[in-house]
């Protein structure tokens, strides 16, 4: 297939755009960086140079590469989360998310383009009621904290706009946590640093609910998607949702840290915030049975617990005993 990849140097689109050459298909990646198109070059895949933002450039971009499949995989993620100023460090996210998502969905619309496949996000956007793992039906929270609204906006506008199109199959994939190369938990990512200076903290009882799911599992379902996916909103994550208790101090012990610290809710609302808060001990986990049943997908890497041990340190069988599991989900 020709398959059009916007955002082919992210975090996804580093080990998509390998995937389907190798796969044997035909792959335009799109990036805004010139720095970055002769390593797209070097992968097989033709690189043009667009900023997502200019619609009649998007435009252009798509025409000229006459795409089967668009995949859209936009963000502008810093290298570090502040849960602080996450308000300010979505801004241009939040518009890659809309304005992007309008140009890149009406480009692959005027060339005939059959199908569409969009990131999205399965963790915090959920609603903050009922079970601790949710499914594609449920609903997603519609009283965030004021700091998440835009985000949450924004990612609402994109769902609804790529599966409610008309003449084009939308997908939505809602993404758990990444992990592995190139991400904050990761070899040399930001959270592995701030973890090991005990800078993260457990929440009150840290019964927020994280989904993870390692880059190359997130790679393999997208590639999944566009092969043969159906319209409709998809969650990508591992078998095994965990509360933040649990992963936060199994990737210490992994990290060989010291144990994190722990901090009462009240003194965490003042030091990262409501959002902050509600990450650390109301979020929601994922389910992905949707997505094993109908895409034909199964993660490599199952749990983030071995997960975490393959990127982060040598097997030690004991950072798994006493872990709180939520839930089974495969």
């Amino acid at each position: 297939m020709r398959i059009f990849v916007a955002g082919a140097t992210g975090a996804i689109g580093r080990r998509l755009v390998p995937m389907l050459v190798n796969a044997g298909h035909s792959v335009v990646g799109m990036t805004r960086s010139p720095g970055k198109a002769s390593a797209l070059r070097a992968t097989g895949a033709e690189p043009v140079v667009v900023d997502a933002l200019d619609a009649l450039a998007v435009q252009a971009a798509v025409r000229q590469a006459r795409p089967e499949v668009v995949v859209h995989q936009l963000t502008a993620l810093p290298a570090m989360l502040d849960f602080r100023k996450i308000e300010q460090q979505f801004a241009m996210t939040n518009r890659l998310r809309t304005e992007g998502t309008d140009h890149l969905l009406a480009a692959a619309l005027d060339v005939g383009a059959r199908r569409f496949v969009a990131q999205s996000y399965a963790g915090w956007p959920y609603a903050r009621t009922g079970g601790p793992v949710k499914t594609e039906e449920d609903a997603l929270d519609a009283r965030p904290p004021a700091a998440l609204r835009a985000t949450l906006k924004a990612i609402g506008h994109l769902e609804t706009a790529v599966t409610g199109a008309s003449g084009i199959e939308g997908i939505v994939l809602r993404y758990g946590g990444f992990y592995g190369p190139g991400n904050y938990i990761g070899m040399g990512g930001a959270a592995v640093g701030q973890i090991r200076q005990r800078r993260v903290p457990i929440v009150g009882h840290g019964t927020g609910i994280w989904s993870f799911i390692h880059i190359d599992d997130a790679a393999r379902a997208t590639r999944a998607a566009i092969e043969r996916g159906e319209q409709g909103i998809y969650n990508i994550v591992d078998d095994d949702p965990a509360r933040v208790s649990a992963w936060l101090s199994v990737l210490a012990s992994i990290l060989g840290a010291k144990p994190p610290r722990r901090v009462p809710v009240w003194l965490a609302r003042f030091l990262i915030g409501e959002q902050g808060v509600m990450f650390m001990t109301q979020a929601r986990g994922a389910s992905n049975a949707k997505a094993k049943r109908e895409l034909g997908w199964q993660p490599v890497w199952a749990s983030w617990r071995k997960g975490f041990v393959r990127e982060l340190g040598e097997n030690r069988p004991a950072v798994d005993r006493g872990a709180e599991r939520v839930a089974s989900v495969a």
